[in-house]
């Protein structure tokens, strides 16, 4: 799709179209909501409850966000003529930590050891496997990076697999330096959040240098504002683990 949009870009009206088809959305919606019976609607209607206690959370907090109060607190000592008739007038920026991280999640933007990677060409990720009794297919692809799959991970039937993911480079551990306690842990990979190279290496779960991953702190001992132990936290890849054999990264504190 993206490619797609790159080389021959998008129509002319589909900014137009796209609105109207947003604007459709909450017709279908409430029509849906309508029809829907049993436990299908009870499932419904609580998701859409959730959703819209959300959505009422965060206009508040960015009604209060500019809200003006007054500090009753004076320091001691004179106050010259000219300020005897301001107030004392503080900003009250409520937005919490936790819509900040979301909204740099969602951007999909940190402040990393390694903002920019060398490309990797389709080329040198992937390697062509001829398939069928004769070998002329060459629909298949096998990866030759390093890769992260989940605990119940279990390969398609080889007629369904596309993409062949070796299990001599599948990692579940990763080196992981804490800048500012300046030591390293060997913690166990949740996740790959973001491939620079790609969003279908994202999705493949390949890691290369530069690659956001997440990673178990609960051994750390991190906590939250709040007290709550930090269970998963974010780091960026520092080598290429292909040619090390390991996984070394950066957490993004």
């Amino acid at each position: 799709m993206e490619l797609h949009r790159k080389r021959f870009g998008q129509r002319l009206d589909h900014e137009e179209r796209t609105r109207k088809r947003e604007a459709r959305q909450v017709h279908k919606r409430s029509e849906f909501a309508q029809k829907v019976r049993g436990l299908k609607a009870k499932l419904y209607n609580k998701k859409r409850f959730s959703e819209k206690v959300q959505m009422k959370k965060t206009i508040k907090e960015h009604q209060e966000k500019k809200n003006k109060t007054t500090t009753k607190d004076v320091a001691p000592g004179a106050v010259p003529q000219y300020l005897l008739d301001r107030k004392n007038i503080s900003r009250a920026k409520i937005l919490s930590n936790m819509i900040k991280q979301k909204r740099k999640e969602k951007a999909g933007k940190w402040n990393v050891p390694l903002p920019k990677v060398r490309p990797i060409a389709e080329a040198e990720m992937f390697r062509v496997l001829r398939t069928g009794k004769t070998k002329r297919k060459q629909w298949k692809r096998m990866v030759t990076k390093v890769t992260f799959v989940g605990e119940n991970f279990t390969r398609k039937p080889p007629k369904f697999e596309r993409f062949i993911r070796p299990s001599g480079l599948r990692f579940k551990k990763a080196h992981i330096t804490h800048p500012e306690l300046n030591s390293t842990f060997y913690l166990d990979i949740l996740s790959v959040k973001k491939n620079p190279q790609s969003s279908m290496y994202t999705s493949l779960g390949v890691i290369t240098k530069g690659t956001i991953i997440e990673v178990n702190v609960s051994e750390l001992g991190l906590v939250t504002q709040t007290g709550k132990v930090i269970w998963g936290k974010y780091a960026q890849v520092t080598n290429n683990p292909e040619n090390d054999g390991c996984i070394n990264g950066v957490l993004l504190v």
